[in-house]
């Protein structure tokens, strides 16, 4: 299955996205401290205050500009599918309760990115981009737990909570400054310097505490929209009390209820108390949702995804075979199984993988969203293990879901029979132009055709779906380069005045994104 990720090693996973996220806050203080250019001093939508819904697309951009970049990003089609389903969905409802508003549906990407780290985190970013932890996904239990973390981050994006904490923050700064200002005439004034130093120290914790206190009603607000929009969506209510405990319980040993003041979000226990008020649930009394077979083999693959070490992996895979695996629910039993092959053919134990998934497929046999998922497994293995006439006759090239197209037009590639799997990945990125995956597949088609151009094109076209504009041109002016040199008698590479248009057109656009890029001012 291709996933966008520079690597296949096993690795502890980096805490690039936690650095991703303090260099928002960052920004978001340069962009209040800084002078307020003209685009900056437009109107902005809703509650924004003085940022535009633009500006905060372009500041998206560039955080998620450094998250594509990022080892510990993975593009895995199944994972992204399943998300993206609870994503789609939860955009949908937020339309029909009006909490989307047009201009906001219109302007922001709405994007989901995913990443290795094992911790349970999702994190909403600038501009509509949504950053979701291996972790997550892992802990979840069903479809309904994981839309509720998904609600109520995309209920900060609408409710433009960025764009209000930097309002917000562009009014308290000048009062930061201005104490610690005073605090050092004081201090030098004074023979007691600890007088100065008191009045410095006061004028930020007054600053932080106002910040704090800020975000605390921005999660309740996050809280509150984000389980009307799950709701509304058709997600059960039990899946936000389910939820809501388990992220009490994966937080308790650093949350003892003390200083509450001090933190940036509301303690869980008082999230949890405002939410069971809600849906009426008393404390570990709600429902119980019933795991899903298929949720269960998502989860498994999140958690092998993540890279927990080799020593976990075989873990897993004995795990199998264990007694506990026997009492365990159909569903359970499925989770266990998918995860034990897909742990053995990460340590490319094959033959040991082939047999865990002809369990998993009798396990899944009767329930069609797991079968599909134990098929689409067994065709990895099989193109894992160099199997491609294997993995191809699990799979139909004619199918519609980005999972199975992706895969088998790896299988295409693999076997040299491109030609069948090149119209349905082109007609795919026609409707898709941002997906740098199935770009970078239909380069890979290209190429196994010797149609070294359009290769070449979709190559930039990848690049450019990840933001990275300079290798996007990089790429066209290599594809011009191939056009000039066939002009000119000096290479092999058919014209096709048609595409060469298209690279003209897109080199172009390009050189206005690089030149655009090299303006910004960077994260770091």
């Amino acid at each position: 299955m291709p996933r966008l990720t520079p690597s296949s090693r096993l690795h502890r996973p980096s805490r690039h996205w936690l650095r991703t996220a303090c260099a928002t806050l960052l920004i978001a203080s340069q962009l209040a401290t800084a002078p307020r250019t003209r685009a900056q001093l437009l109107p902005g939508l809703g509650d924004g205050g003085e940022m535009t819904a633009a500006a905060e697309r372009h500041l998206g951009d560039q955080i998620a500009r450094e998250l594509y970049r990022d080892p510990d990003y993975i593009d895995d089609p199944v994972l992204v599918e399943y998300v993206q389903d609870i994503w789609q969905r939860l955009l949908a409802a937020a339309r029909v309760r009006g909490e989307l508003t047009p201009e906001l549906d219109e302007r922001f990407a709405w994007t989901v990115l995913l990443g290795r780290d094992r911790s349970i985190n999702a994190f909403a970013l600038p501009g509509g981009y949504l950053g979701v932890h291996l972790g997550l996904i892992a802990v979840t239990g069903s479809r309904d737990e994981l839309a509720t973390v998904l609600g109520h981050e995309l209920s900060h994006v609408t409710q433009r909570h960025i764009a209000r904490m930097m309002a917000k923050q562009s009014k308290q700064v000048p009062l930061m400054l201005a104490g610690m200002i005073l605090g050092a005439i004081a201090a030098s004034k004074s023979r007691n310097s600890d007088a100065g130093q008191a009045l410095l120290m006061g004028s930020q914790a007054a600053f932080m505490q106002n910040q704090l206190s800020f975000s605390r009603d921005m999660e309740r607000e996050a809280d509150r929209v984000g389980f009307g929009v799950m709701t509304q969506a058709g997600y059960a209510p039990q899946g936000a009390a389910a939820m809501f405990e388990k992220l009490q319980y994966a937080s308790r040993l650093n949350d003892n209820g003390s200083y509450p003041y001090l933190r940036s979000h509301p303690l869980n226990s008082e999230r949890i108390s405002d939410m069971q008020g809600r849906f009426q649930f008393k404390a570990g009394v709600a429902p119980v949702m019933p795991l899903m077979m298929d949720h269960a083999m998502i989860a498994a693959r999140a958690r092998v995804l993540s890279r927990p070490g080799v020593d976990v992996l075989r873990l897993w895979i004995d795990a199998a075979s264990s007694g506990e695996f026997a009492r365990s629910s159909p569903a359970q039993q499925a989770g266990t199984l998918y995860a034990a092959a897909l742990a053995a053919n990460e340590l490319r134990d094959f033959k040991n993988a082939r047999a865990l998934a002809q369990r998993l497929v009798v396990r899944a046999a009767d329930d069609a969203p797991a079968a599909r998922l134990a098929r689409l497994l067994s065709a990895e293995i099989e193109l894992a293990a160099d199997a491609g006439p294997k993995a191809a006759a699990l799979l139909d090239p004619k199918a519609k879901d980005r999972p199975e197209m992706l895969l088998a037009a790896q299988v295409a590639v693999a076997t040299r029979n491109p030609a069948p799997m090149v119209a349905p990945l082109r007609d795919w990125v026609a409707g898709h132009p941002r997906d740098a995956t199935a770009w970078r597949v239909l380069a890979n088609l290209y190429g196994s055709q010797n149609d070294t151009l359009r290769a070449v094109r979709a190559d930039a076209e990848a690049n450019a779906a990840v933001l990275d504009y300079p290798a996007a041109r990089d790429r066209l002016k290599a594809a011009q380069e191939l056009m000039r040199k066939s002009a000119a008698g000096q290479g092999s590479v058919p014209i096709d005045h048609y595409e060469a248009s298209i690279i003209d057109t897109r080199a172009r656009a390009m050189e206005v994104l690089v030149r655009e890029q090299a303006a910004e001012q960077p994260l770091r």
